[in-house]
This record gives structure tokens, sequence and C-alpha cells, in this order.
């Protein structure tokens, strides 16, 4: 679902994935070659939906173009493919 636009042109995006025991928040990063990939937000472990919540209210104040997507993902595991660090 989509939880937030951001700018078409310009706009990241930060991925929330809904578990069993909580939320985990992936935002989008480069590794050490520069390769797409995300990174966990929130943490290694999920947290609380509130913790989610103001960390995703945090990003969107830092950059005001970002789209929020929101995915169900028992495992934690992105429905796309992804490198995560």
């Amino acid at each position: 679902m989509q939880l937030r636009r951001g700018d078409p042109d310009s706009g990241g995006f930060l991925c929330v994935l809904l578990g069993r025991g909580g939320v985990v928040v992936l935002s989008q990063a480069r590794d050490a070659e520069g390769r797409p990939a995300w990174m966990r937000g929130t943490g290694e472990a999920p947290v609380e939906q509130a913790v989610a919540d103001a960390y995703v209210e945090r990003q969107v104040k830092r950059d005001p173009d970002l789209w929020v997507l929101e995915f169900e993902a028992p495992d934690y595991l992105p429905p796309f493919e992804a490198r995560i660090l």
C-alpha cells in the first residue's frame, strides 16, 4: 500500500514491512561499490509501530520527496528482489 506519495522524479523510497512481531523499515542505500541496496533503518530487530512511524516521520522531514510503501511481510523480507545491508 502507498502510505505517502513522494516526488515522481527525485523521490527516494522507504519500505515498511509489517511482520508477525513488529515492523521493519527499509531505507534505500548504496553498497561499497555504489550498487543499489537497502538498509534496516529501524535496526536489526523488528520495532513497535510507533517507533517505525517516528522513524518515517523523521526521514520525511529530512527529505520531503520520499515515497513510503507498506508491505505485509511475515518473514520481514521485501516482496521484491533486494540486497539488504
